[in-house]
């Protein structure tokens, strides 16, 4: 190689470096913001849940709930969205401040990812009832509750990262929300089953009027007999524990 050719290629390392920087630095900003963003999402599904849980045994929204919905806001916030290691008790709120935050949650700057929690987390919790008119209608007899679906939604306002396209500009809102439905009838025994099954409150609304149907079928009970020679189908008969003889062999 000659002194002209060495003049020529010289400075080519640099000038690679630099191209290659280009796409590469970029990456290496992007590649763990993302990482960020998913962890954000993994909390706000978990935050969700437990909102849905809570709301469903504590909030006002329950039958019989203490926790109004600020402060229900102010737990959430603290506990998911605050350092890991923030403690549990009661009236603690998280503080728009570093020792309060969790320390992944920042952008290559050092900036927060949730600058103010009041305004960056919003939760809600929900009670609503079933929409089903045979469901509403039968629930009364069994003792259920029709307004015992109950939602904790919560979202998260990510802060743009300034300077760092395309997420200087992305205005990024998760929002995930989970539902769950109790307040389920549980019997006490076969017993309790038979009651509510056989409608023994004579409520017209029960679930099915076996002691109406009986009441009507008795007189002809005798006369079902004589005529097909076997006994006639035992209408109201509700036996939880019954199994068919042929099952039992």
């Amino acid at each position: 190689m000659t002194m002209t050719d060495r003049n020529r290629t010289r400075g080519q390392s640099t000038v690679e470096f630099l191209v290659l920087a280009l796409v590469l630095v970029p990456l290496f900003l992007i590649v763990p913001m993302i990482g960020k963003y998913l962890d954000l999402a993994q909390t706000t599904a978990v935050a969700s849940r437990y909102v849905a849980f809570e709301g469903a045994v504590h909030h006002g929204s329950s039958l019989h709930g203490w926790k109004s919905g600020a402060a229900l806001a102010d737990e959430v916030r603290r506990r998911f969205f605050s350092n890991s290691d923030a403690p549990v008790k009661a009236g603690d709120i998280a503080g728009d401040f570093n020792a309060h935050r969790n320390p992944l949650w920042f952008d290559h700057r050092g900036d927060p990812l949730l600058p103010a929690f009041a305004s960056n987390v919003a939760i809600t919790s929900q009670r609503q009832a079933l929409s089903q008119p045979l469901g509403t209608l039968f629930a009364s007899s069994f003792g259920l509750d029709n307004r015992n679906l109950h939602t904790g939604r919560v979202r998260v306002d990510v802060a743009d990262v300034a300077g760092l396209i395309p997420f200087d500009s992305l205005g990024l809102s998760m929002e995930r929300h989970t539902v769950v439905l109790v307040d389920g009838w549980g019997a006490s025994g076969p017993a309790a089953v038979r009651s509510a099954v056989r409608n023994d409150g004579w409520n017209i609304a029960g679930p099915f009027p076996y002691r109406y149907l009986e009441t009507l079928v008795t007189p002809i009970k005798p006369f079902v007999s004589v005529l097909e020679g076997s006994s006639p189908p035992n209408i109201g008969r509700v036996d939880p524990d019954y199994v068919p003889a042929d099952r039992i062999r």
